[in-house]
């Protein structure tokens, strides 16, 4: 804008002094004292003095045009200055967005390691003293799950835990959480006996089922199905076997980390299942 102004200025003064010569010119013509040469009597110019002002005029038109020309150049510039300033605004406020976003993943993920570590508080806090009673973890899971009767239904040692297998069919209408009337003759035995031998025990109770399509419209994905069955179990361990709520928890785990190949009905079928895992930590 300042060049702009000095453009405009000098424009209006070119165009005064053009105005001036004029008037110089065309007002000698009028002028009782101005002579002619060779002793002319008082009147109009010669052409000499014409051509003269003629050609005054014509320079300082010369330079107002070159003036106008340097203006619209400066607001060309201008313009394009003014342009590339507005997208240097747009890419300052998206890298202000981006670093706005990335503030709040970070803090999302500062939050999540949070929990993540209050949880491993928690599993450490397990083996350390409570009240005054100190809670260690059991060690003689693999002989106590020796004692268990279960007939038909499967008992796995796995690492540091006990795995009893049951099979979902056994306990659940096909591809749904609600429980057979018989699933009771299944579970109660199971409850019995974790309430005799592992009664302090932490007890995970994880659903899993096979890859197939959902049928119903009761559950739309896999582990939204296993979740509704292995709630199932818990209310029935709580609520009919008496088992404690603090001792249980539920992983839903859908499809994953299948038994066998689900090519096959039968592989199909031992994938469908509730594991009770038996921790030697205790609650």
């Amino acid at each position: 804008m300042r060049i702009s102004m000095n453009c405009l200025l000098n424009h209006r003064c070119i165009t005064t002094l053009a105005a001036f010569a004029t008037l110089i010119v065309a007002g000698c013509s009028q002028n009782p004292y101005f002579a002619s040469q060779a002793g002319a009597p008082w009147g109009a110019p010669n052409q000499a003095q014409v051509s003269m002002g003629e050609a005054r005029i014509s320079e300082l038109s010369r330079r107002v045009q070159l003036l106008d020309d340097d203006n619209r150049q400066l607001q060309t510039q201008l313009a394009q200055s003014e342009q590339q300033t507005q997208v240097y605004r747009d890419e300052s406020e998206l890298l202000r967005r981006q670093l706005a976003d990335m503030s709040s993943q970070v803090q999302s993920n500062a939050i999540a390691a949070r929990e993540a570590e209050s949880k491993v508080r928690g599993i450490q806090a397990s083996t350390q003293i409570r009240g005054n009673a100190a809670i260690t973890p059991n060690t003689n899971l693999s002989q106590m799950a020796s004692r268990l009767n279960l007939g038909g239904i499967p008992v796995q040692q796995d690492g540091e835990v006990i795995r009893i297998v049951v099979p979902s069919d056994q306990l659940f209408q096909p591809g749904s959480g609600q429980l057979h009337p018989q699933a009771s003759s299944t579970l109660d035995p199971i409850a019995a006996q974790l309430r005799s031998l592992f009664p302090r025990n932490r007890i995970g109770i994880e659903g899993y089922t096979d890859n197939g399509p959902l049928y119903g419209g009761a559950v739309s994905s896999s582990h939204q199905l296993t979740a509704a069955q292995t709630a199932a179990v818990l209310d029935l361990l709580t609520r009919r076997s008496g088992m404690p709520a603090d001792q249980l928890f539920t992983v839903a785990q859908g499809s994953n980390n299948p038994r066998q190949s689900n090519q096959t009905a039968a592989g199909r079928s031992a994938n469908r299942r509730i594991e009770l895992v038996i921790y030697p930590e205790n609650f």
